[in-house]
């Protein structure tokens, strides 16, 4: 089932199905764009900018930390909490589980993304910085 094979997967068979256009695809041209900028900045800053990316990459922890720490929060409130949200007549608990599960799912979205992009900037640097040091030593 093509519904559980992920993103990359989805990229690749839409790039596959217009590969006349694959050079003005969408999924490509930030990357591109990216790529580019990165090129044109001197070795010496590049290094310094991958290490603050390496660093912004290790340090997005805090959303799953938040995440998981909330929990334990409301376990210390739980009993105040429990005649806020199971009053009689009152629907404040589907209130409060709708408004925490989309606060949750829209943390751990946002936290991936971020990781995901982090990891491509990285990896364009370190290919970047590979690609001048392979050309140094063949001078």
């Amino acid at each position: 089932m093509n519904i559980f094979r992920g993103d990359a997967h989805k990229i690749y068979k839409r790039l596959k199905e217009n590969q006349d256009a694959i050079h003005e695809s969408k999924y490509l041209k930030d990357l591109y764009e990216v790529r580019k900028f990165y090129e044109s900045i001197e070795s010496d800053v590049l290094q310094l900018i991958y290490y603050r990316l390496v660093k912004e990459e290790n340090g997005s922890g805090m959303i799953p930390i938040f995440v998981s720490s909330i929990p334990f929060l409301f376990l210390i409130f739980s009993e105040h909490l429990q005649k806020i949200l199971f009053q009689e007549g009152t629907r404040n608990w589907m209130i409060f589980i709708v408004c925490y599960i989309t606060g949750i799912t829209f943390a751990l979205f946002l936290h991936f993304r971020e990781k995901a992009w982090a990891s491509s900037h990285i990896e364009m640097i370190k290919d970047i910085l590979e690609e001048r040091k392979n050309k140094q030593h063949d001078i």
